[in-house]
């Protein structure tokens, strides 16, 4: 076994030990592909006002200018499936990823881990872990490293387990040996086309972000939505789930065993009227370091009463 080889198993082992679900490596490069459709789709203003995609493109499209020198991404995948739901049917919905701990909290822990472990075992190697914290395309490098396919929803699907996942990186000066990326298996299937709520996903693995309900209560920070969606949300008040819903492939998603994305013992029994009722106290008990903190309490008030509109 030479030292590549070996390097490459004690990583991928310690990313299990860490308790992510799937690893890949993939060579860090420029995605050239990836940038001219990410270009045209900021061109059509499919990014809505997120104006932070807009910025370090440069960056965002080869990792080499986020880490000198870098020679490989390391993709890892957490799983936050729960089969747990809201008890009341008519309550406002929460995107499962948000019932528990924010995952940058977790994750970012195991990433701090996962480098000191590389340190630590293969001296000084220039590194920087990502969970969402900086320009990288993530479900592209997911891709790249063999750990799925990126669905017609945009989403990044795991053949075995579904797409119930975070994904995070680590882009180090490392060379691995890299993984071979799978085959789409979308096939003919338009579920989630079919069952978007407002139609963001307006062609096969394009998704117009602007119409997109997890965009529009979480990312939009006007102070209120636009009209046309009104009676178009599903009674969605953060994030959306549908259209991992309605995948045939999460039919083989397994429940997380992180504890840390449980729910708190209140969050899945509120009622319609509680949730309506929702003060400002109530808010900063209930989602201390949750994911809910990202719309901020005016934000979340928006997104119900919309709901009602």
């Amino acid at each position: 076994m030479n030292d590549k080889t070996q390097q490459t198993a004690l990583i991928k082992q310690k990313a299990f030990d860490l308790g992510f679900s799937h690893v890949g490596i993939s060579k860090a490069g420029f995605l050239e592909k990836e940038a001219r459709n990410l270009e045209k789709w900021l061109s059509n203003g499919y990014h809505g006002k997120m104006q932070y995609m807009e910025n370090h493109f440069d960056l965002r499209t080869d990792p080499r200018k986020l880490v000198h020198d870098a020679k490989s991404v390391i993709t890892i995948l957490y799983n936050y499936y729960t089969p747990n739901k809201q008890q009341d049917p008519e309550a406002p919905k929460i995107s499962k990823y948000a019932f528990g701990k924010d995952y940058h909290f977790v994750i970012k822990k195991r990433l701090k881990d996962f480098q000191d472990f590389i340190t630590t075992n293969f001296g000084e190697v220039n590194m920087r872990g990502f969970v969402d914290s900086a320009p990288v395309m993530d479900k592209v490098w997911a891709k790249k490293s063999g750990l799925g396919w990126i669905g017609k929803h945009s989403n990044l699907v795991n053949k075995k387990k579904g797409s119930y996942f975070f994904i995070a990186e680590i882009i180090l000066d490392l060379e691995l040996e890299t993984d071979i990326p799978i085959k789409d298996y979308c096939g003919s299937c338009t579920r989630c086309i079919d069952a978007c709520p407002t139609e963001a996903i307006i062609k096969p693995y394009v998704v117009d972000g602007s119409k997109c309900i997890s965009y529009l209560t979480i990312e939009l920070k006007d102070e209120v939505i636009p009209k046309e969606f009104s009676g178009k949300m599903d009674n969605w008040m953060f994030g959306c789930d549908v259209c991992q819903q309605v995948c045939p492939w999460n039919r083989l998603a397994t429940p997380h065993k992180e504890s840390l994305f449980d729910p708190p013992a209140d969050l899945l029994s509120l009622t319609k009227k509680e949730w309506q009722e929702l003060d400002e106290h109530m808010y900063q008990k209930l989602f201390k370091k949750s994911a809910l903190k990202r719309t901020k309490f005016q934000g979340l008030k928006r997104n119900i009463g919309f709901l009602s509109t």
